[in-house]
């Protein structure tokens, strides 16, 4: 992992309140549906380097309370009805954590790497709970961005 400085970009996706208790629970989460409507509603050009980003804000508290999560894309050509709002990715250091492999292996694997961190006792960065997120280069990788002090 490393520390990165991000610069204040926006997207635009769709997006969806939960928390990772419902996840967790097969037919409580949101995040898969999110997906599947952002999929079917948007033509992602990777071919021309669109890439797409999972965002997670608005955090009630920390990883156990209530979060929005956006599925969203860095381009800007979307059809009208996908009814697509603007989501900004803030300025910021963001501890980044990556994996390759199969989807959606991957994100499990990142995601448990990122709590395992911050449930350590000492640790050299605090996370701030403001704005996280995924960053999918390819279909093979994530790249979790986790704000910290």
């Amino acid at each position: 992992m490393e520390v990165k400085i991000v610069e204040e970009k926006t997207l635009y996706g769709l997006s969806a309140r939960t928390d990772n208790a419902s996840e967790m629970t097969p037919d409580a989460g949101k995040i898969p549906e999110l997906w599947q409507t952002f999929d079917d509603a948007v033509p992602v050009d990777y071919q021309n380097g669109e890439r797409v980003y999972g965002i997670y804000s608005d955090y009630e508290s920390d990883h156990t309370g209530k979060f929005t999560v956006h599925a969203a894309f860095d381009g800007s050509d979307f059809p009208a009805e996908a009814n697509l709002e603007p989501i900004t990715i803030k300025q910021g250091n963001y501890l980044v954590f990556k994996h390759t492999g199969e989807m959606p292996q991957i994100a499990i694997d990142a995601w448990t790497e990122v709590w395992q961190y911050f449930l350590q006792e000492s640790l050299a960065q605090q996370r701030l709970f403001t704005t996280d997120f995924e960053y999918y280069p390819n279909g093979n990788e994530i790249e979790v961005h986790i704000a910290i002090k």
